[in-house]
């Protein structure tokens, strides 16, 4: 069952809706594109929501072309936990929106950063989405490469689902030379760490990183129809 909030029903940038799960109640923030060609359900991570820097700067350029973002809020974040529950519920979550996010009619890719990136990856290929959008993708607990998540990723691109990783270059959950050879990140951030920050020092201004993300999946958008 999906509730739409009459308040957010006035906004034309964004509409909230909850989504009932089996996992609990989930919410989607929706950025709509005038005829839009295609969806990007991203989630966010383990430690934060859906105002994440690179969440938000895809929500605020897509829909210019052709995108309606639709910004997942698994039902943990929606009842106030600070944990995040096994990557089983996750899915689980995840799953139940589903409906929601396709019932445009519209192909729709599934992303997410961090942890999202990981239930993205994990259920692309029995949702039937269009593409995988793998933001900050977590292939191993820092400081822990031998406790790889890469047969994640392999899930879904041996499953035929188009995947494009986007990546901080030092990011330390993997640096984009970490990647196995072939799954490797179609997109990297100089400098950027695990929330694509850089530091001030660093001779690329934040915003100018953001601008590497939104161009490069605007970019691969584009070759998905």
């Amino acid at each position: 069952m999906t509730k739409t909030s009459d308040s957010d029903v006035t906004k034309t940038s964004d509409v909230s809706e909850t989504v009932e799960t089996d996992a609990g109640t989930a919410r989607v923030t929706w950025y709509r594109a005038a005829g839009a060609r295609l969806v990007l359900a991203a989630g966010h991570g383990a430690g934060g929501g859906i105002e994440a820097r690179d969440l938000r700067a895809l929500a605020g350029v897509l829909p210019a072309h052709g995108v309606s973002v639709a910004l997942v809020e698994q039902p943990w974040r929606v009842a106030g936990k600070k944990v995040a529950p096994a990557p089983r519920t996750l899915d689980v979550g995840w799953r139940g929106v589903w409906p929601a996010l396709a019932r445009q009619g519209l192909p729709v890719v599934s992303g997410g950063r961090s942890a999202g990136a990981r239930v993205a990856c994990r259920t692309a290929v029995e949702l039937g989405a269009a593409g995988v959008l793998a933001l900050s993708f977590p292939l191993h607990p820092p400081g822990r490469p031998e406790k790889s998540r890469e047969e994640e990723l392999f899930a879904a691109a041996l499953g035929g689902v188009p995947l494009l990783v986007v990546q901080g270059a030092h990011d330390p959950f993997g640096r984009p030379e970490e990647f196995p050879e072939g799954y490797g990140p179609g997109v990297v951030v100089p400098y950027g760490d695990h929330g694509f920050a850089v530091p001030k020092r660093a001779p690329l201004a934040q915003e100018e990183a953001l601008k590497i993300i939104t161009d490069g999946v605007v970019g691969w958008s584009a070759s998905l129809g």
